[in-house]
């Protein structure tokens, strides 16, 4: 299974010690060895970083870990592969533009029957079935929604619908973007943290890192972070049931 990592915040805020534990199981203390990517929104635009390389030891890797992009919205995800080749156009995030917007998405599982998926006009660039679920997804909002829907929770809603139906089909945990909002829909495993004042020290589990965030952060920021794992080891994390799904947005819970 693949892995995955997000964040939402109230500021622009830095991946980079949750990105730093992450890698670590991109072949190093985790399996997930067949690539990984990384998507940070800022304003109406986003850039992403990907590598069919193990993550651990990517130099590419390594250039975001150390280069501090800020963001309010991050997608990140380490490969196992199990449909379609190691390939570029098999790591995710991927994205596509609906409604004038960047959507990205990233995927954990192992979906039967994809390939019947009515993706419209959303066609996949590579083999896998994340990317195909993605397709499909987006093909049945803009069918949905012909114009921009003006009610976004009701949007993500509709795709907690969607996202049932995919999990019939598998296994089938996500974390779906738009740069404003982010999901996070868990079909097995999916945990989520939300840090604010008073912040305390967390310590990473993948590797012997520490860092406190008082001295990271004002008294007014809040960042949520989901990953498919919890990622330190002295904090509590909080699970989203098998079935369930939350939606964030500038760092705080929607409903």
């Amino acid at each position: 299974m693949c892995e995955l990592l997000g964040m939402s915040a109230n500021v622009p805020t830095d991946i980079c010690f949750s990105f730093t534990g992450l890698i670590q199981r991109g072949g190093g203390t985790g399996p997930h060895k067949d690539g990984w990517g990384i998507t940070f929104y800022e304003g109406k635009g986003c850039r992403t970083f990907k590598d069919p390389q193990p993550s651990f030891n990517s130099s590419i890797a390594h250039l975001v870990q150390e280069y501090p992009i800020k963001s309010c919205a991050v997608l990140a995800h380490i490969r196992q592969a199990n449909r379609g080749k190691v390939a570029l156009e098999n790591t995710h995030p991927f994205t596509r533009e609906l409604w004038g917007r960047n959507w990205s998405y990233a995927h954990n599982g192992q979906l039967k029957g994809y390939r019947q998926l009515d993706t419209g006009y959303f066609r996949p660039v590579g083999e896998t079935d994340s990317e195909y679920a993605f397709c499909w997804l987006l093909h049945q909002l803009a069918s949905r929604y012909p114009r921009t829907p003006g009610n976004w929770p009701a949007v993500f809603r509709f795709v907690a619908t969607l996202a049932q139906q995919l999990r019939s089909k598998g296994v089938f945990n996500m974390l779906p973007s738009d740069g404003h909002f982010l999901m996070a829909y868990c079909s097995t495993h999916l945990y989520w943290i939300t840090r604010r004042a008073p912040f305390g020290k967390a310590t990473l589990l993948d590797q012997d890192m520490e860092i406190d965030f008082q001295k990271q952060t004002t008294p007014d920021d809040v960042v949520t972070v989901i990953a498919t794992q919890p990622l330190t080891g002295n904090e509590s994390w909080q699970r989203i049931a098998p079935g369930e799904w939350a939606l964030f947005r500038l760092g705080e819970r929607q409903g």
